[in-house]
């Protein structure tokens, strides 16, 4: 059975900082992080491929969000720093088999539940 499990998800103070986690447990050629807040769609935050690492950003979390691949450990990473109230969404883990379009969810197969992230000021 498929997994995308994720965690570290909470409520952090502006300026903040939090570390979510994704247990992955199949082969990906692609990962990623997406987030919704409230009363807005799914959106993109950061993207990584396994086969060489190489990510994107969205420009609303660049500089602030890395997103990072163990691959023996099947875990992607996304690390936050400086978050401020516009970060506060449920974010989920994304995984495809295949190439996707940067960005868009529908490409992504395989999902996680998700972990609320609260960002207060």
């Amino acid at each position: 059975q498929v997994e995308l499990v994720e965690s570290g998800g909470g409520s952090v103070p502006v300026g903040g900082s939090l570390r979510l986690s994704c247990k992955y447990s199949d082969n990906y050629y692609v990962m990623a992080w997406f987030r919704r807040a409230p009363g807005k769609e799914t959106k993109g935050v950061a993207t990584i491929y396994d086969l060489n690492g190489r990510n994107y950003l969205d420009d609303a979390v660049e500089g602030r969000f890395t997103i990072t691949l163990d691959k023996a450990e099947r875990m992607v990473y996304l690390q936050m720093n400086n978050l401020n109230p516009e970060d506060t969404a449920m974010y989920f883990c994304a995984a495809n088999r295949r190439a996707v379009r940067l960005w868009r969810a529908a490409d992504f197969e395989d999902w996680g539940q998700g972990t609320l992230v609260i960002v207060s000021s």
